[in-house]
């Protein structure tokens, strides 16, 4: 009988382990076409890259899409076990665990091709209206350009129009992104627009685990290792560069 038992409670203790090993690794990632988007292939391109290295892994990732900030809270707190396609951040370093980063995104900055000007620095647009988009972190300052009149909507296609109509002077967008818009819902237009010569600093996205999560840091060790043999295998960049010929855009 006391045999019996204690096997009874082995079968239970290694059932709730297994059990347990099963959880899906629960991401979320807000819509930001052509990174994450339920209407796109592979619902993008970070998903796609995503899910194909967490595929040589033993964890399952569940990859939901949200808006930025309830997919960011819910991180935070812990009711999501991470992000899929993280900017680093250094305040939300106490939160977050951040991978190693899988993918680079270059942002421009876009002038109307009638603007006969030159501009090679974020200086030179004091005084000019810029188009952006709400809520969203460009990692650049801004806010030090004198004068400089931020226009904010909340997609990056009205900034495009406002560009094409004179309400804005400029447009900064990720470079990808511009690609994806111009070709979806402008593509008639693309010769009315160039990119100035301004240089911005790279950003990188990451997969980002929250800190209460049990594990996470064996978590994120699994993705960078399998990110690694991604890219020496060469199927990472044949992904990234099946996007970026699609959209004829480059994120460097």
């Amino acid at each position: 009988m006391f045999r019996f038992v204690l096997l009874l409670l082995s079968a239970i203790t290694l059932s709730s382990t297994a059990a347990s090993a099963q959880q899906p690794l629960r991401l979320m990632a807000n819509t930001s076409p052509p990174y994450a988007d339920e209407k796109l292939p592979a619902r993008g391109l970070a998903l796609e890259l995503v899910e194909h290295v967490f595929a040589s892994t033993d964890i399952t990732a569940q990859i939901t899409i949200e808006n930025w900030s309830r997919a960011l809270e819910g991180a935070r707190i812990g009711v999501y076990d991470g992000l899929a396609t993280a900017w680093y951040a250094k305040e939300r370093e106490q939160d977050l665990l951040y991978s190693k980063p899988y993918l680079q995104s270059r942002l421009i900055v876009l002038q109307a091709r009638a603007n006969p000007g030159r501009y090679t620095a974020l200086s030179d647009l004091s005084g000019a209206r810029l188009g952006v988009r709400a809520d969203y972190a460009y990692g650049v300052d801004l806010a030090a350009v004198p004068g400089l009149v931020l226009v904010e909507e909340n997609h990056l296609v009205q900034n495009l129009l406002n560009l094409l109509n004179g309400r804005v002077d400029f447009v900064i967008g990720d470079q990808r992104t511009i690609n994806q818009q111009l070709h979806e819902y402008l593509n008639d237009k693309v010769s009315q627009f160039t990119v100035s010569a301004i240089e911005l600093p790279a950003v990188a996205r990451h997969v980002a685990v929250s800190r209460e999560l049990e594990g996470h840091e064996s978590v994120i060790s699994a993705f960078n290792s399998a990110l690694e043999a991604a890219e020496k295998d060469g199927s990472h960049q044949a992904i990234v560069s099946k996007w970026d010929e699609r959209y004829g855009g480059s994120g460097r």
